[in-house]
């Protein structure tokens, strides 16, 4: 489809974790128009990463990037399928979709955040950090990874099973204009046969006609063979919301049978259980002492890194925030921090969220919710229809910048997807500040 198009590629199939970070490192992207992944969310992690952690990083993370979906999540390309219009799809639909919204052509600002880790370290998010349930069965479900998207399915029934709550500190810069209300933005799905390859009337990316093998590029790196395109494999699909009975209950934990510890994630010395715990009480916002976890120094610089835009919006770790943060410390089930739509291809995790609107979206879980009702809300996701629950452990804020301090002992943390040190971290978003590949966007309208 891409060579019928008339789209010249050069295809490289990477070796091994962080390849494609060396890659781009290295790359002369003055001879390319664009860079394409054919993968989950977790290449195009590496390919930003490489271009920021550039001498040039200012006009190398212009570089349009795009996505086609390999993996086992595909995030973005769910984001991407949404605002081209088509109706949610997995598999080779997905890839189908994302596929001819490439060869269209156009690009879309993106918004980049930057997370500072209790190391000093720094990367760059396009998706999400996540601490509690969703990191937990992200990671937890690695082994099941030949299942595909049927993994998550499986790993979210374990994770019910074995339900933990974590305490921690969360602050966040809220956003001086949040928007109304988190509910999604209709819009029509278009079908296949709507598109066509031909361009829209703005004007289109140009492609030179570049056939390269690797060995022509400038890497110090072993050659990856190059391979031939060739029709994937479809993924399985696979829906939690099979139109099954309706879930009974109330939003509360107390008929829940008492939790076990986990099998897959060893439970903290003392870890709290969600059955043990109320929900936090709401009150006025306050800025608490530190937490006494092992932080950085006070006078340590944010962002040991040379590379990359500075956040100016972070004190250091470890130091006190300015007085118009806003802080909430309890008992977490969930924390998640979000930049597009979509979590999953079928998780709208913040249904009204755009690739370019300057916000990283916080959503959270208290303790005191139940199995029942933490998976009413995942089905309910599906539909991005979660914030009309009406579930009160559930909360919500869009934020320019945020910190999150574990005050439990262990547990896991992920940034896009892919594990992180364990420890308080900061993130701030950089509005707008790279380019993805999204195809022309579609119609909105009602849905029918």
């Amino acid at each position: 489809m891409i060579s019928e198009a008339g789209l010249s590629f050069n295809l490289i199939q990477t070796e091994r974790q962080n390849h494609a970070r060396e890659l781009v490192q290295g790359l002369s992207l003055s001879e390319w128009d664009g860079i394409v992944t054919v993968s989950g969310d977790g290449l195009l992690h590496e390919v930003l990463n490489g271009l920021l952690d550039r001498p040039d990083w200012e006009e190398a993370v212009k570089m349009p990037v795009g996505i086609l979906p390999c993996g086992s999540g595909n995030a973005l390309a769910g984001a991407v399928n949404q605002h081209g219009g088509f109706e949610p799809a997995l598999g080779l639909d997905l890839l189908l979709n994302c596929s001819l919204l490439l060869c269209r052509g156009g690009g879309h600002p993106l918004d980049l955040l930057s997370v500072t880790l209790a190391s000093g370290s720094r990367c760059f998010s396009f998706l999400s950090v996540a601490w509690g349930f969703v990191s937990d069965v992200d990671i937890q479900s690695e082994r099941f990874r030949a299942l595909g998207s049927a993994r998550f399915t499986l790993g979210t029934v374990l994770g019910l099973a074995t339900l933990h709550t974590y305490r921690g500190r969360l602050s966040y810069l809220p956003a001086t204009v949040e928007p109304a209300s988190p509910t999604p933005a209709h819009s029509l799905p278009r079908a296949k046969s709507e598109l066509t390859l031909t361009p829209d009337p703005a004007p289109p990316m140009a492609h030179s006609p570049l056939h390269r093998s690797v060995s022509d590029l400038p890497l110090p790196l072993p050659q990856p063979a190059l391979a031939s395109p060739g029709s994937p494999e479809p993924l399985p699909i696979l829906s939690l919301n099979g139109g099954g009975p309706e879930l009974a209950g109330d939003w509360g934990g107390a008929g829940d049978a008492p939790l076990s510890p986990d099998p897959l994630l060893s439970s903290p010395p003392g870890s709290p259980k969600a059955a043990l715990h109320s929900p936090v009480s709401e009150g006025a916002p306050v800025i608490p002492p530190s937490s006494g976890l092992p932080l950085p120094t006070p006078d340590a610089r944010v962002g040991a890194s040379t590379c990359g835009p500075p956040d100016h919006l972070l004190p250091p770790l470890g130091t006190p925030l300015p007085p118009d943060w806003v802080t909430l410390e309890g008992d977490f089930v969930l924390m998640l921090a979000i930049s597009p739509s979509h979590l999953g291809a079928d998780l709208v995790a913040a249904p009204h969220a755009r690739f370019d609107d300057g916000l990283v979206h916080l959503c959270w879980v208290r303790s005191g919710i139940s199995r029942a009702a933490l998976l009413r809300l995942f089905l309910a996701m599906e539909r991005g229809s979660h914030f009309s629950l009406g579930c009160p452990q559930l909360g919500y804020a869009a934020a320019r910048a945020f910190r999150l301090e574990p005050l439990t002992p262990r547990g896991v943390l992920t940034v896009d997807g892919e594990q992180v040190e364990y420890g308080p971290l900061q993130a701030q978003m950089h509005p707008g500040i790279g380019t993805l590949l999204t195809g022309p966007p579609g119609c909105p309208g009602r849905e029918p």
